[in-house]
């Protein structure tokens, strides 16, 4: 699962970063969950070109021809031709028509409305759009429309596109198609010259189920991955994806790379490096946890966003590692990331009540109301950590209650007596996650 727990400004010096607080872990109350549908180390799922194309009507490449500028009386328009059609609309549907709010023009009110097909779309014919557009002759763009129920075609704003663009889009598999299927024909548009492609294939992998990358591993081209890595003028927006693929794909040559990479001194925020972190991990394992441990972790100099990096990797190890690092040795990493850095303790404590780490109860309550933990987000983690303890049920239906329950209701008892108010405030609240 992926838990949104909000946005956070972080100052370390004179600067400030906004970092997006995202919790990968399972679901035991703390924040917002969604279900994993896309890459856990990139951007957020958008539609891609194939995707677009998929979910339109209609389809054009077309042509500018000409165009009226715009008056006191008219927006103006432009016209373009027709070059070739990529997508045919057809009879409107059966579907479409119930879902229509508004009456179809030639039907009485009240009517069932019939099916209507739309024009028929063939090269060289025109389409006119309101709205002035400035071009010069045989500039291409694409349209994309949506037919409605009395079939007139409603066409998008023109998409400008080049001749190697349209073909990369027409040819893509569709999103219909497995994603072992169809990811292998993006894989060799990444870092394209054509920056429109290569930011389109980037989205493809961005939109895919992390089980549906880990399919490529024998097809990666690792050796570009470890360039695409270790090279600064790699897009940082594309970096967490690169780190990741190479971990799955790669060797101990490419973890030195990634070592390099990860251990470089930075005060600024680097996008993606905690997908490298991630691969990292795939590739070496407890060896290179100790590695995250000490230059980002115990440091207390390294920048808050370095460190907040190595747990997200640590968090991805938890969720896709399948055993590549043991559960409880990625436990010791948090509880060692509680005690060096408590400006992130309310997030380590929920991620190690998501991770059962009920033996850490009397710890944190040692820790309730010390100077560092002394602030209502950690005592609200720590008072919720007990709730979630309590709610750990074993299935079976044993008689014996388990020594955790019991000792998380003697801890929030007293915790109650301590501030009944927050108590009150976190039991409310997490009822209702």
């Amino acid at each position: 699962m992926i838990h949104l727990s909000g946005v956070r400004w972080l100052s370390r010096g004179a600067g400030r970063v906004l970092l997006s607080l995202v919790v990968l872990a399972g679901g035991l109350g703390w924040g917002v969950s969604t279900s994993v549908v896309a890459c856990p180390f990139c951007a957020s799922p958008s539609l891609t070109l194939a995707e677009q194309l998929a979910k339109s009507d209609a389809g054009v490449l077309v042509q500018w021809v000409d165009a009226e500028k715009p008056t006191k009386e008219s927006i103006g328009s432009t016209t373009y031709a027709i070059v070739e059609i990529a997508r045919q609309p057809g009879k409107t549907s059966e579907a479409s028509l119930k879902k229509s709010k508004f009456d179809i023009e030639g039907t009485v009110p009240g009517e069932k409305p019939k099916a209507a097909a739309a024009p028929k779309l063939e090269k060289g014919k025109k389409i006119v759009l309101e709205r002035f557009r400035e071009g010069k002759a045989g500039d291409l763009s694409l349209l994309l429309g949506s037919q409605t129920p009395s079939g007139v075609i409603e066409w998008g704003n023109p998409l400008e596109v080049t001749e190697a663009l349209y073909q990369y889009m027409i040819q893509a598999p569709s999103p219909e198609t497995a994603g072992d299927k169809r990811l292998p024909y993006f894989l060799k548009f990444l870092e394209a010259a054509d920056p429109t492609i290569a930011g389109d294939a980037y989205q493809e992998f961005a939109n895919a189920p992390y089980k549906d990358i880990t399919t490529l591993a024998d097809k990666m081209p690792r050796e570009k991955l470890r360039k695409w890595v270790a090279d600064s003028k790699t897009s940082a927006g594309r970096l967490g994806l690169y780190g990741l693929m190479l971990g799955l794909c790669g060797t101990a040559e490419d973890a030195t790379v990634m070592k390099e990479k990860i251990v470089e001194k930075s005060d600024d925020y680097r996008l993606g490096i905690d997908g490298v972190m991630g691969g990292y991990l795939l590739l070496t394992g407890e060896q290179g946890l100790e590695l995250l441990e000490e230059t980002k972790i115990k440091d207390p100099k390294v920048p808050f966003s370095e460190t907040y990096a190595a747990r997200q990797a640590i968090l991805f190890l938890n969720s896709y590692g399948a055993g590549k690092i043991p559960a409880e040795r990625l436990r010791a990493s948090l509880r060692v990331l509680l005690e060096k850095r408590p400006e992130m303790a309310d997030l380590t404590i929920g991620d190690l009540g998501r991770m059962k780490d009920w033996e850490l109860q009397s710890r944190l309550m040692e820790l309730y109301g010390e100077d560092a933990f002394n602030v209502p987000a950690v005592k609200r983690s720590i008072v919720r950590f007990m709730l979630a303890s309590i709610r750990d049920v074993p299935q079976g239906g044993s008689e014996k209650t388990p020594p955790h329950i019991e000792s998380a209701k003697a801890h929030l008892e007293t915790l109650r007596k301590r501030d009944p108010k927050l108590v009150a405030e976190a039991e409310k609240f997490f009822s209702l996650d």
